[in-house]
């Protein structure tokens, strides 16, 4: 007989022991919902979902049905996918509608440049982002030349604007992360990138928000398996990686 946490202790098996996703979460954010002004997201019938951000939320996902709610292949192969999936079976009575809006390679001004069509127009009552690693991994290749003040100045004003379309909305804030140990990082991302998460977390703050903490449960997963379990590059995460995210954002949103 199928048993879910059976299921996911296998998924998760790595070296000699078993690593349970669900033990490394609570392990590592058991602060999140003094945090959090509120705990448990209420879902509507109908609610719109859209999760947004970069490459980690794009996941591969296919352009071409991204109008399309709750198809597999809009949502990608990430944690967006892991998490829809994940709400839809937890709400089948809700008819919720969810999207998946990510782009590879985007910083928060290119959100804003895409934001009328990829999300005002979807008018979400759920919306859910993470952005923030390339606003500093491309400025190490020469192709960006923003900072962690255009970081906090673009995305507020991102977030400014969704509130004053949606006062009603319910945003949800991931913080962006790096997987210690990974290939493409090295001693220039720090302490720059500490910044970056900051900010996300003060914006969470200040709109309300609910924060999802995804640099501590990485942290805590990288002392159970290495990096190139989780993800080999350190931004991108493996299978593992995205289920180990989704339940991380299961904890603090629902």
């Amino acid at each position: 007989m199928f048993n879910r946490r059976n299921f996911i202790k296998k998924a998760a098996l790595a070296g000699t022991g078993a690593i349970l996703i669900p033990e490394i979460v609570d392990a590592a954010m058991p602060d999140v919902q003094s945090f959090n002004e509120t705990s448990g997201t209420k879902f509507h019938s109908n609610n719109v979902i859209l999760f947004q951000g970069d490459s980690i939320t794009d996941a591969k996902r296919k352009k071409d049905k991204e109008d399309k709610a709750n198809d597999r292949e809009m949502l990608g192969n990430g944690y967006a996918m892991f998490t829809s999936a994940e709400l839809l079976s937890m709400y089948p009575d809700k008819n919720l509608q969810i999207y998946n809006r990510g782009i590879s390679g985007n910083k928060v001004f290119q959100l804003q440049e895409r934001w009328e069509k990829d999300c005002i127009s979807l008018q979400p009552d759920v919306l859910s982002i993470l952005i923030g690693v390339n606003d500093l991994w491309h400025t190490k290749s020469g192709k960006y030349n923003g900072s962690v003040a255009t970081y906090t100045d673009d995305y507020r004003n991102l977030l400014t604007e969704t509130k004053n379309k949606f006062p009603n909305i319910k945003l949800v804030i991931c913080e962006p992360f790096t997987i210690k140990g990974g290939r493409v990082l090295n001693d220039s991302w720090f302490p720059d990138f500490d910044g970056y998460r900051a900010i996300a977390k003060t914006l969470a703050k200040e709109f309300h928000a609910t924060f999802v903490p995804f640099q501590a449960v990485f942290d805590k997963a990288v002392e159970k398996a290495p990096a190139s379990y989780w993800g080999e590059d350190g931004v991108h995460p493996s299978m593992a990686g995205a289920m180990l995210m989704k339940t991380t954002w299961i904890k603090a949103v629902c």
